[in-house]
């Protein structure tokens, strides 16, 4: 996907964890070779030469893009965005694709009891701090709580778009993700789809909520949409936002942070 992924698993054996992370590793691998945009090789640019013999994931993706540009009132639109090799307009579902790789990529970790795990993909953070988990932090001795941090919130902080060494917010999640849009490291990548031109008024957008997938999709409309995007994320269920304007402004949503929803 041309981005680093790291998974930090915490509790009583997290060595045991060693093989549902590597299988985790494996599906993002996998998700690479349909979808890179970076490959001649991939399902996605061999659907674009006409083949037939693609992953059914493609399909998958394609709905999830259709239901995004819906839900987003056309702020997110995968159908004609430039290559980030050629510049040439193509399909490109790059900014739905990373967070549902990624939630598919975890199941392993669903299933590892006593434990809690964080996944940040490019800055993109998906995490769980398991009831398991939580229970034995609480009925096992202080000292051994305080080694593992079992069903402890994972502090999730969040860059300052003017200087990405400094951290601007801390987000405390429990179970959900939190997901980052904007310039900083891309530059004005993200297109305003009314117009066909870079998106400047929001610099970055921070997006909480249960799924990956959709706190990326919300976060990347947002800077499409720009100042007046607030609004729209505030009618979002447990959805919050935080928003840092091309002039150095930020504004958030009423409740901006986690919410206390299970992982979708």
């Amino acid at each position: 996907m041309g981005l680093p992924v790291s998974v930090h698993v915490r509790g009583p054996d997290p060595a045991s964890a060693q093989p549902r992370v590597e299988a985790l590793f494996d599906a993002l691998r996998a998700a690479d070779r349909v979808f890179s945009t970076y490959r001649d090789d991939s399902d996605l640019a061999r659907w674009e030469r006409g083949a037939v013999d693609v992953d059914p994931a493609l399909g998958e993706v394609f709905a999830l893009c259709e239901e995004a540009r819906v839900r987003t009132g056309g702020w997110f639109d995968a159908r004609s965005l430039p290559d980030p090799r050629t510049g040439r307009l193509r399909y490109d579902p790059s900014g739905l694709v990373k967070g549902w790789a990624v939630q598919r990529a975890a199941e392993p970790l669903r299933g590892l009891p006593g434990h809690d795990w964080c996944i940040n993909a490019g800055g993109d953070v998906y995490a769980a701090a398991t009831p398991t988990a939580a229970a034995t932090a609480a009925t096992t001795a202080a000292t051994a709580a305080d080694k593992t941090d079992s069903g402890r919130p994972w502090r999730v902080g969040i860059e300052d778009p003017a200087d990405p060494r400094q951290v601007a917010a801390v987000v405390p999640l429990t179970t959900g993700a939190v997901a980052t849009s904007g310039t900083t490291h891309r530059g004005a990548h993200i297109l305003d789809p009314t117009t066909g031109r870079p998106a400047t008024a929001v610099r970055a957008a921070t997006v909480t909520g249960p799924s990956l997938l959709w706190a990326d999709v919300y976060a990347t409309a947002a800077v499409a949409r720009g100042t007046d995007a607030l609004p729209w994320l505030e009618e979002m269920p447990h959805y919050e936002a935080r928003l840092t304007l091309a002039d150095g402004t930020v504004r958030t949503t009423t409740s901006f942070g986690p919410k206390p929803t299970p992982l979708a």
